[in-house]
């Protein structure tokens, strides 16, 4: 009996000193492991750019943002991105300010029709950051390049739809954002394009232009006017992809479906999704993706030395039902 009770003792009185070593041992191994961990750095960033765009709600400008952080990640640089979740000129410009002043190493950036961009992407150039534009130009800016699509084949593109949807008779309405893009020379050649090509359907013509102000739901609330209106509108031509969902989703809502033809702009998957059950008859899209990634892979060759064109054009592709195996729509 005593003897067991010295056992008893001698493990109560060492348990304490055997469980801290099993504690010790335990956080020497775990160090171990965490330390091989954290020495395993990647390789440092090339580059830091600013990217700067708008209406982060807009699918358009998420699939941009998709297209520079692929570039981002394929070419090891670091590009924060900036996007008001509404457009927003000042927050823009307040953006290249400061990547100018925290001397990234380049600035990708929209350009709004508002006052200031040109003195602030030269205030950025004359510091030495290149400067990329795109989807919106500022030609009398400094900016080393711009990347977008060819504004003059959109809008004559979507009047040729147009005119197939509605047999070449129609009585048109036009939404646009007005998001800063409204004058700008990629807008003004959207609609000349668009308004010049009207012209060789006599029977086809613009009865008003319309100006949307928060996106998806302004558009809505714009198609209802058309529908309630007694202009007998009979075809919608929209300018954005948010302004294209908006349109058709209120079509849709309210059983007109079949009543009015509508060419838009974008080829998200709802975009998509509607042109097969034929709701949008056909769109013009630009290759936002392409239009993001390209704007990266160019920023460095131009940090790189290397030349790239003034305008690099990633092209327009039209969508109608005809064509539509050529796209992946997602679920």
């Amino acid at each position: 009996m005593n003897k067991l009770k010295l056992f008893v003792g001698f493990i109560y009185k060492y348990a304490i000193f055997i469980l801290l070593f099993l504690i010790a041992l335990c956080s020497i191994i775990l160090y171990g492991l965490r330390k091989d961990d954290i020495q395993m750095p990647g390789a440092k960033p090339l580059y830091h750019f600013y990217f700067i765009g708008q209406n982060s709600a807009d699918p358009f400008w998420r699939e941009v943002m998709r297209g520079v952080e692929a570039a981002a990640k394929d070419n090891n640089v670091v590009v924060e991105i900036y996007a008001p979740r509404f457009n927003d000129p000042q927050e823009e410009l307040k953006y290249i300010d400061i990547a100018t002043i925290s001397r990234v190493d380049g600035i990708i950036t929209h350009v709004s029709n508002s006052e200031g961009f040109t003195e602030a992407i030269n205030k950025a150039v004359r510091n030495n950051i290149p400067v990329i534009t795109f989807e919106n130009d500022d030609a009398k800016s400094e900016r080393n390049a711009f990347i977008g699509t060819n504004s003059y084949s959109v809008g004559k593109e979507a009047a040729k739809l147009l005119a197939e949807a509605t047999g070449r008779w129609a009585k048109i309405a036009t939404i646009s954002s007005d998001d800063g893009s409204q004058g700008s020379i990629e807008h003004n050649a959207k609609m000349y394009g668009f308004s010049t090509t009207l012209k060789d359907y006599p029977g086809m013509k613009i009865v008003k232009n319309y100006s949307s102000k928060m996106g998806v739901l302004s558009a809505e609330e714009i198609t209802q006017s058309i529908i309630e209106s007694d202009e007998e509108i009979n075809a919608i031509f929209t300018l954005s992809s948010a302004d294209t969902l908006g349109t058709v989703r209120f079509i849709v809502d309210s059983n007109k479906v079949g009543q009015i033809a509508v060419v838009g702009y974008g080829s998200s998957d709802e975009i998509l999704r509607y042109i097969d059950k034929e709701i949008i008859y056909g769109t013009i899209a630009s290759d936002p993706y392409k239009m993001g990634y390209e704007s990266v892979k160019n920023l460095i060759a131009i940090k790189s030395g290397e030349s790239v064109p003034e305008f690099i054009d990633t092209d327009i592709q039209v969508i109608t039902k005809r064509n539509l195996n050529m796209f992946t729509i997602g679920e």
